[in-house]
């Protein structure tokens, strides 16, 4: 899980979250420090989408979303309510595809036996990240993990050459991270790529 090791003070950023009700925008802004606003701001730093898979997106946040591409803000889409719900990551990330841009998903969700998410999978290392545990514990993939997602992987490889560095910090390159706030699935992904936007150039 990306960590930063640079414990020196960072530039506070400016960060708006957009999302219908039923993908908790409200609790995510809260939980990243953000603002939930009614409109789309060009002068933020970095803009989050939030997703309930099974309620799809809405006209508002679909219109927020074009109206930050003229800036080329920076943008994350963080998928919630994954938990009970037979509508899942994948579902989230193809309506993104369709109405927002074309998404990259730096991490997959494994799920137990009763279909509930329990784990997250690096596409770029294979590394899996159980949050059956307290904290969670980084253990290697195996082979059928490996074959499972080599698809999906050279996908996002393929996708991240192409773009070139500082593609997210310029706009031009959207991650698609899962979220469950309860047990902090993907939170320390998401402060990771919120450290990437306080550091580049430009920030003040």
């Amino acid at each position: 899980m990306p960590t930063s090791a640079d414990s020196s003070p960072r530039t506070p950023i400016v960060i708006q979250v957009f999302g219908h009700v039923s993908a908790q925008p409200g609790a995510v802004a809260k939980r990243f420090g953000a603002h939930f606003p009614g409109k789309a701001e060009s002068t933020c730093d970095l803009a989050i989408f939030a997703i309930n898979p099974a309620a799809g997106i809405d006209a508002e946040t679909i219109e927020a979303w074009q109206g930050l591409s003229a800036f080329q803000v920076p943008r994350l889409v963080v998928v919630t309510s994954l938990e009970g719900s037979e509508a899942d990551f994948d579902d989230a990330v193809l309506i993104g595809n369709r109405v927002f841009d074309q998404l990259i998903t730096p991490y997959l969700v494994l799920h137990s036996e009763s279909g509930s998410p329990v784990a997250l999978i690096s596409l770029e290392t294979q590394q899996i990240f159980d949050f059956t545990t307290n904290p969670p514990q980084s253990i290697p993939s195996d082979l059928e993990h490996q074959d499972l997602i080599s698809d999906f992987r050279d996908e996002y490889l393929e996708m991240i050459e192409s773009s070139g560095e500082g593609a997210f910090e310029a706009g031009l390159l959207f991650p698609a991270i899962p979220l469950i706030l309860e047990n902090n699935l993907g939170v320390e992904i998401i402060e990771s790529y919120i450290a990437r936007i306080a550091e580049s150039p430009g920030i003040s």
